[in-house]
């Protein structure tokens, strides 16, 4: 499954005339946020902000209103730049390193994922959710803004599973609330499945698994419980896993996975480039 990835832009083929290209993009009417999201610019709520702004011209006049559909006659600029042409979608896997910062600037100049990932493919990368400085392990990664959004969403239900150091002693017991779901501070934390893995000392290794996500869950949780995170490693978000992939490492999920999983048909440029060969 790991790919060597060398400084290149492969998303679309330089072979393809432009008939072939307006054909592939033809899609038929869509929402104009779902469309410049899907050229890989920004997430689909991004899009709405910058329309909102004015940011965004629509044959050539300032649109501030979302609801407004497009098809591939239409020509969309954002800050005075044409649309790139649709993108192929394409999700990778990536091995966060502890103290990186998930976006795409920080005004204090710290390190950021996407600093490290100029070096590995030039593509626009867009995380789907976060984890934040101190936290480490699995983050998904994607070129189409809109994929990213539904990912994000409550509702896909995927569970995210956690490998948890903790200061302290652990009583098994005491974690068995947790799957009954908790409130801190008024805010309600859905099921929770923590299970001690070992006692190390004064420190404990705990797997905490639950499909919400909300911001710092797992520290605000342990924190409530009487435990200061020390240490945590996201293995698995919905049906990909970390396993053994490096710290800082990227690895692309191959087309059948990503079709299997998330029910993308395979784009048809693809198809007609591999029956000229």
């Amino acid at each position: 499954m790991k790919n060597t990835f060398k400084k290149n832009n492969s998303e679309t083929s330089s072979n393809k005339t432009a008939a072939e290209k307006s054909k592939a993009l033809d899609t038929g009417p869509e929402r104009i946020a779902k469309t410049i999201a899907r050229s890989g610019l920004c997430s689909r709520r991004e899009a709405e902000r910058w329309i909102i702004n004015g940011q965004v011209k629509l044959n050539s006049k300032i649109l501030t209103e979302c609801g407004v559909n497009v098809t591939s006659k239409d020509v969309i600029e954002v800050n005075g730049k044409s649309l790139p042409n649709k993108i192929i979608t394409k999700l990778w896997i990536y091995h966060k390193q502890r103290g990186c910062l998930v976006t795409n600037y920080d005004p204090e100049g710290r390190s950021t994922i996407f600093d490290q990932l100029k070096n590995k493919i030039e593509t626009r990368f867009i995380s789907v959710g976060r984890l934040d400085m101190d936290s480490e392990g699995l983050i998904l990664l994607t070129n189409d803004g809109d994929l990213a959004r539904k990912l994000e969403l409550p509702s896909t239900g995927w569970l995210r599973k956690y490998r948890v150091r903790v200061h302290g002693y652990v009583i098994p017991k005491d974690l068995e609330p947790l799957k009954n779901g908790i409130t801190i501070d008024g805010i309600r934390y859905g099921r929770i499945d923590a299970a001690l893995d070992r006692q190390q000392g004064s420190n404990a290794w705990l797997t905490l698994s639950f499909r919400e996500g909300k911001n710092r869950e797992v520290r605000k949780v342990m924190n409530h419980l009487g435990y200061n995170v020390n240490r945590l490693i996201r293995v698995s978000f919905g049906p990909f896993n970390l396993k053994n992939l490096p710290s800082g490492e990227l690895e692309e999920v191959k087309n059948k996975v990503l079709n299997d999983q998330l029910g993308l048909s395979k784009p048809k440029n693809l198809k007609q480039n591999k029956n000229r060969k």
